[in-house]
């Protein structure tokens, strides 16, 4: 009875009262919600059915309900602003030209909070997925989604139910009249479906089975969706949320669970069942349209006459597929009639297939990108150049990095003249070495740290004679690219470190088949160039670095492939961090190749290191100051994207920081934040002053253990994000990562403490749940959005504030006669008489 949510008793309203109040339409998988909050966000009405398979229908079905539970008592109902959330959201949002359609994640989050202040973790049980939101400061830290499998949710509960003949509200007492249960694996939906049948051929009785399902259910939340054991680490006050939380079996179960976690931590959990459970998204959606109404924003919703007469039709079929990009998605094109009088506008669809009736509004889904979203070539061609307008005016560094460090280093010549004489064999050699400079291909993989030292490489190599076009890199990871090499063998758990076999292999077997390659240099990197101080040492990841050591394997283990296709693999062990050893190893790699002398290998190495510099200072640092200077004057917010430079691949960051872009938020990486002198000694001076660090670029107060120079940085980076009012972290780390896994802890508690945002994707590999990857960067931009109009809020008072206490002191000045001194010794002596007064 605890956890039995409150009755809801609807709200009473006189005869002829005007009710005014805020709609949210929640159009999930299964069900579909609706409330009405008042002014203040109290629930007014709501109303919750199953969905009968069509979101324009059902919403109709919602606002009849809705509109007849406020005017049976005489009132009239009137919406100062409408919401939308729910996998239908963008349609319904479309269809009502709502005032805001909001992802899930915000909207339970939101309905959370508004009840339970103090929430960390909300777990919501729907029909069709479960997500885990996970909380911190009023905002969403992380979250957890099934995106692929049922595994036990609401509908599958409720399937088995009706299959045992049952209605799903008799499920909870069926199952606590069971005297025993069966116990279920948690996991797939598919093998508990197979269980079930198992259960019942060794005579399990329908509640018993029922209780088994109810029990294992947390731990599907739990361990098989969230894989997160440690339940303590996430906070004390977890609120229970979504349509299954109307069972009870299941709630006592998901108690049991969460308080089993907490034993022996000294500490007990509080678990709330969210008293509207079942339409907690549906209000949040409701508090966002209350939100911008409070704001000054006038609703834009078509009105509830207009709702009723609502008819439409649906065309699929060739007509409708796109042939905009590669996908050639087949859409479903939805034409929505609305009532005379309804604005409609339909841009892009001149040259339909097939024709638009007057007075209706065509809506275009199952498109997988924004081009999809119409059918005219020039709106197609208008929606790209709007697209690129803000990537252009908002630069991904990540992007402009993983472009132009592949870029020609274009270097002095410092090659030696070919000698005018050669008698000896080893004369004659190196004179045949030295022409061959001219046409040596040198393949590269496109790879590791190749995305921080290429630089150095091509700058080497250029300078030496070898064309910038004869340094053949591999082709940025892709799906195809992986698919097409990974058939060898995996290297480690680590993605990055994966890809090294394809990307040899895409050398091998696409660029070396079109024009031959005489060598493939992939090599092992130990150390990395570094601004840090005051650091233990520079040193590569040890699985990175060894990487081009096991690929090789990868190649030779039955026969040598490079010798039989006439290539020759270096993979020397190379400090890029240390000048000297550099020069070296260079030279002892390639002495015979390139016929070197070490005086033009010294030159060859300086214009290395040249190289590097021009690109990290000349390209990165340059733009980043840029980005700055922009945000600052505008009081815009920029992405720090907190990852090893080989994320900067795109095939490894899965276009992640391209929706950022596309929404209008810059994205700079760790080597592009500039480190001007006024900058840093800006943000770390009074720290170097109280003796807390000794430089500027030393991380040592956060973290001691700083031999990894990629870890290192990342450490940096979170520091200087921490510091700077228009910045905000997202971290990226692959699965498995050794050397992230001892810093995450550090990293966001480094940048929260500031209060600057912090979010993550963590564990990335080669599988792209473009689902997910979508609700967080929906998600992750919200609160984005909030946290610049709290900046400009409190930028503005501050300003209003600096106006009043100037203008008091003008009058104080006059009324005491007292005349402003020159910025002098004196002027402290005038502070101290204006501050005695």
């Amino acid at each position: 009875e605890r956890y039995k949510p409150k009755k809801f008793v609807p709200a009473k309203f006189r005869p002829g009262q005007v009710v005014e109040g805020f709609m949210g339409i929640d159009g999930g998988s299964t069900s579909t919600k609706a409330v009405l909050l008042d002014k203040d966000k109290r629930i007014l009405v709501k109303c919750y059915q199953l969905s009968k398979g069509n979101p324009i229908e059902d919403t109709m079905d919602m606002f009849r309900n809705l509109r007849q539970q406020v005017e049976e008592q005489g009132a009239t109902l009137r919406i100062l602003g409408m919401g939308t959330t729910g996998y239908a959201k963008d349609i319904l949002r479309d269809v009502l030209n709502a005032d805001a359609a909001i992802v899930e994640t915000v909207a339970h989050t939101e309905a959370s909070l508004h009840f339970y202040p103090d929430a960390d973790v909300i777990c919501d049980v729907g029909g069709q997925d479960i997500k885990l939101i996970i909380l911190q400061d009023g905002r969403v830290k992380d979250f957890k989604l099934n995106t692929q499998c049922s595994a036990g949710n609401g509908y599958f509960l409720q399937s088995t139910c009706t299959g045992f003949g049952y209605e799903v509200t008799q499920f909870a007492d069926l199952a606590f009249n069971a005297k025993a249960m069966p116990m279920f694996g948690y996991g797939c939906a598919v093998f508990m479906q197979s269980d079930i049948v198992d259960f019942q051929r060794q005579g399990w009785k329908p509640e018993e089975i029922l209780a088994g399902l109810a029990n294992v259910l947390p731990k599907n939340i739990w361990l098989y969706v969230s894989q997160i054991p440690n339940l303590a680490s996430l906070g004390r006050t977890f609120v229970l949320q979504g349509g299954t939380q109307h069972n009870l079996a299941a709630v006592k179960a998901q108690v049991d669970f969460i308080e089993s976690r907490f034993r022996d931590k000294g500490v007990k959990p509080n678990v709330i069942v969210h008293e509207h459970c079942g339409e907690s998204g549906a209000i949040g959606a409701a508090i966002e349209a209350n939100r911008l109404w409070k704001m000054g924003r006038q609703t834009s919703f078509i009105g509830l006459d207009a709702v009723d007469k609502i008819s439409y039709v649906t065309h699929r079929s060739e007509d409708t597929r796109c042939y905009f990009c590669k996908n050639k998605c087949l859409r479903t094109f939805i034409d929505v009639k609305l009532m005379p009088g309804v604005p409609v506008e339909n841009i892009g669809f001149k040259t339909s297939k097939i024709p638009i009736a007057e007075g209706t509004k065509r809506l275009i889904v199952n498109n997988s990108c924004d081009r999809g979203l119409v059918e005219d070539v020039n709106a197609m061609r208008e929606i790209k150049k709007g697209m690129d307008s803000v990537k252009d005016a908002n630069p991904n560094m990540a992007e402009v990095a993983a472009k132009m460090v592949f870029k020609p280093a274009k270097p002095p010549f410092v090659a030696d003249a070919p000698p005018r004489y050669a008698f000896t064999a080893g004369q004659k050699a190196r004179v045949a070495a030295m022409k061959r400079r001219a046409s040596l291909r040198i393949g590269i993989p496109r790879v590791l740290n190749q995305y921080t030292c290429n630089p150095m490489f091509s700058a080497y190599f250029e300078a030496l004679g070898i064309p910038a076009e004869n340094l053949v890199y591999s082709d940025y990871t892709s799906e195809e690219l992986y698919k097409a090499g990974a058939k060898r063998g995996s290297i480690d758990p680590c993605f990055p470190s994966k890809v090294g076999i394809p990307h040899v292999h895409n050398l091998l077997y696409v660029h070396h088949k079109k024009k031959p390659l005489d060598v493939i240099f992939f090599p092992m990197i130990d150390d990395l160039p570094s601004d840090l101080v005051n650091a233990q040492s520079h040193r590569a990841c040890p699985t990175v670095t060894a990487t081009p050591a096991a690929t090789k394997a990868a190649f030779i283990k039955e026969s040598d492939l490079f010798k039989e296709m006439g290539v020759e693999f270096l993979d020397p062990l190379i400090n890029c961090g240390k000048p000297v050893l550099f020069e070296r190893q260079m030279y002892e790699t390639f002495r015979d190749i390139l016929g070197l002398s070490p005086e033009e290998n010294q030159r060859a190495s300086q214009e290395a290191m040249k190289g590097m510099e021009r690109f990290t200072e000349g390209i990165l640092r340059k733009q980043g100051r840029e980005i700055l200077r922009k945000l600052e004057a505008e009081d815009g917010i920029g992405i720090v994207l907190l990852a090893r430079p080989y994320h900067n691949d795109p095939g490894l960051n899965h276009d992640i920081l391209e929706e950022f872009q596309k929404l209008g938020y810059p994205v700079l990486t760790q080597a592009s934040l500039p480190i001007d002198d006024e900058i840093i000694w800006g943000f770390f001076g009074e720290e170097v002053r109280a003796g807390v660090i000794k430089h500027p670029m030393d991380i040592t107060d956060a973290w001691k253990n700083s031999y990894s120079e990629n870890t290192s940085q990342k450490v940096w980076a979170a520091k200087y994000t921490a510091r700077h009012p228009n910045l905000v972290a997202l971290e990226l780390s692959s699965f498995k990562c050794g050397h992230d896994a001892p810093i995450y802890t550090v990293v966001e508690e480094t940048v929260t403490k500031s209060g600057t945002p912090y979010f993550s994707f963590k564990d990335i590999d080669e599988n792209k749940p473009s689902g997910s990857i979508r609700i967080r960067v929906e998600t992750i931009s919200y609160f984005l959005k909030r946290y610049r109009e709290d900046m400009v809020a409190r930028k503005r008072k501050e300003a209003e504030i600096d106006i009043k206490l100037a203008e008091f002191e003008a009058r104080l000045r006059s009324e005491l006669g007292v005349t402003p001194f020159p910025a002098t010794e004196s002027a402290g002596v005038e502070r101290e008489q204006l501050q005695a007064v």
